[in-house]
């Protein structure tokens, strides 16, 4: 029997409550940060690909696995795929009238996303943190932040291997007086920042909290503010590589998704 996957997981809890609209945008999140395996119509070529495209429920779909396991098992033969985010294939599929199939008939997470769907799912996605410069004055402990949103930030970091060892959430205060919370990532791997400061906004987004904020900033272990952190922040571990990833083509470099043919 096959190990039940986080998207199984979320999926099986917003089938258990349909009313639940945090159930409902855990499994997007799950989806968004999952790293999914496109069924091709043909090997890639260079960075473009051309999924297959199945005709279902009056929707065109795409379909997606998040174990090559499951693709095999679909496809019953050698099949060729592109390993992507969920958050790149809703981008690259936004306003294409394409939905996703995810899992279908090979797990319990089997479900059909339709076209709109997608497209609100790589709107919500394209909403982007901002960069600004303020100056600590001092760091305390984190208080009166949602248990929900204190989840979502847990799952969204376990997804995000290899990326930085460590965070610490904490309450800050800034020279110009201005308070509120911040997650302090430490040794992260140098070109990870964006990633991981649109991870924590994501997780604020599908919490329910779009509307709040959470501050992201990066130390070296080195760092007097690293220490400071560690002696009343709420520390998050990573989870790392056991070895070095391979790297696949196309999809391994965020900034270059790949071209739909």
């Amino acid at each position: 029997m096959t190990e039940l996957t986080r998207l199984d997981a979320a999926h099986a809890a917003m089938e258990a409550a349909p009313e639940d609209a945090r159930a409902r945008m855990r499994f997007y999140e799950t989806l968004a940060a999952s790293e999914l395996y496109l069924l091709l119509k043909s090997e890639a070529d260079g960075e473009a690909i051309d999924p297959e495209v199945f005709e279902l429920s009056d929707h065109s779909f795409v379909l997606v696995f998040d174990q090559e396991a499951r693709l095999a098992s679909f496809a019953n033969r050698p099949a060729p795929y592109a390993a992507l985010t969920g958050r790149m294939i809703a981008s690259m599929l936004a306003g294409q009238g394409i939905g996703l199939g995810v899992n279908l008939e090979v797990a319990p997470s089997s479900i059909l996303i339709p076209p709109e769907a997608v497209d609100w799912l790589a709107e919500t996605l394209g909403t982007g943190p901002a960069e600004i410069e303020a100056r600590v004055e001092s760091f305390t402990p984190p208080k009166g932040l949602p248990e929900a949103f204190l989840l979502a930030l847990d799952a969204r970091l376990a997804s995000a291997t290899g990326l930085a060892p460590l965070a610490y959430l904490v309450g800050v205060t800034y020279e110009s007086r201005a308070q509120g919370h911040m997650l302090g990532f430490v040794d992260a791997v140098p070109g990870a920042e964006a990633a991981l400061a649109q991870a924590v906004s994501e997780a604020l987004i599908f919490s329910g909290l779009e509307a709040a904020a959470l501050d992201v900033a990066f130390f070296a272990a080195s760092d007097r503010a690293a220490a400071q952190l560690a002696t009343c922040g709420l520390r998050f571990d990573l989870p790392q590589h056991e070895a070095p990833a391979p790297r696949r083509a196309p999809g391994s470099d965020p900034a270059k998704p790949p071209i739909l043919r």
